[in-house]
């Protein structure tokens, strides 16, 4: 009887905690969910972070049901700047450095937005309400659209402009050709490439500031032994212009954001014809491999990358 006492006994306690292991489980795991989904609804659409973890669970970067009864405002523009990448050239990004990207099945004359959505949560419409043109950035090629739920998206040249969830740090470009019809905005809202560069254009460098590239996006430099008046001279000859070739000729309306006065071309002894800014030769660096490279900086304290102005930047004096 005693023996059977204990065994009703341990029986009715291992009952107990059992269920209130299972009242304790239950209670944990419901606010789990709950939290989740509050993250998933008070996070802003344009945030990487946001975006980059929904597009992981279904493809598209949102629970389509949480995101249509439960919208949250894209992250802000801000000012719009122009971002060098080897592959692309000079890209939009926005005020966080983030690049900026198109649809091929939008419209630009007139503008329309036909990513909505699934779509739209994998590619986050940019809002038109803050939008400021930075260095590089015409603000007259800044326009707005509005989309199907009532909100402004920002154009750039007609093209409504988006962000793309797998970018999580500035100057990804995940985005670029993604299903052959998303490809990073260039500041002219073509598609970004090398080819779209002008003769000469100006790239805001993370070290030096505004500095004068080619067309194929590699810096422009200058040569301290040279003269620019009363005429253009170049010092740099033989093996030099090996190391250092010659720009040549562009014409003043294939160049963006380059000084008029003195962008003009001349002819070297060598009957080689060289371009100059402000009247100074100007030339690249076989030392340069790529695109945003900047290697001839102050090589030999006589070499240095070319400011808008025909300034030579970072050299002593100036």
């Amino acid at each position: 009887m005693k023996t059977s006492w204990r065994t009703a006994s341990l029986v009715a306690t291992a009952a107990s905690v059992l269920a209130l292991t299972t009242a304790c489980g239950q209670d944990n795991s419901t606010p789990a969910a709950s939290a989740a989904q509050n993250v998933g609804a008070t996070a802003p659409a344009g945030s990487p972070t946001t975006g980059a973890g929904t597009v992981a669970g279904n493809g598209y970067g949102a629970d389509g049901n949480q995101s249509s009864s439960s919208p949250t405002p894209a992250a802000p523009a801000g000012k719009l700047t122009v971002a060098a990448n080897p592959d692309l050239g000079n890209v939009v990004t926005d005020g966080s450095g983030l690049t900026l990207y198109r649809f091929d099945k939008d419209t630009a004359n007139p503008p329309k937005s036909n990513c909505d959505g699934n779509c739209a949560t994998t590619w986050p419409p940019v809002p038109a309400g803050d939008a400021t043109a930075g260095a590089g950035i015409d603000k007259s090629l800044l326009g707005e659209v509005t989309r199907a739920d009532g909100t402004k998206q920002l154009t750039i040249g007609g093209w409504p402009a988006y962000r793309y969830a797998k970018d999580v740090n500035a100057g990804d470009v995940n985005g670029q050709g993604v299903g052959g019809n998303w490809f990073a905005l260039a500041p002219n809202g073509k598609k970004a490439s090398l080819a779209s560069l002008p003769g000469l254009s100006v790239r805001k460098d993370p070290k030096l500031g505004d500095i004068v590239v080619d067309k194929n996006g590699m810096t422009v430099y200058r040569f301290l032994k040279d003269k620019a008046w009363p005429k253009s001279v170049s010092n740099c000859t033989g093996a030099c212009l090996v190391k250092w070739p010659a720009v040549g000729i562009v014409k003043p309306d294939d160049t963006k954001g380059v000084k008029k006065k003195g962008l003009m071309g001349f002819t070297r002894p060598d009957g080689v014809k060289q371009m100059t800014v402000n009247c100074w030769p100007i030339y690249t660096f076989s030392g340069d491999k790529a695109p945003g490279d900047t290697n001839g900086q102050g090589v030999g304290g006589t070499w240095y990358a070319v400011s808008p102005d025909g300034k030579p930047v970072g050299a002593p004096g100036n």
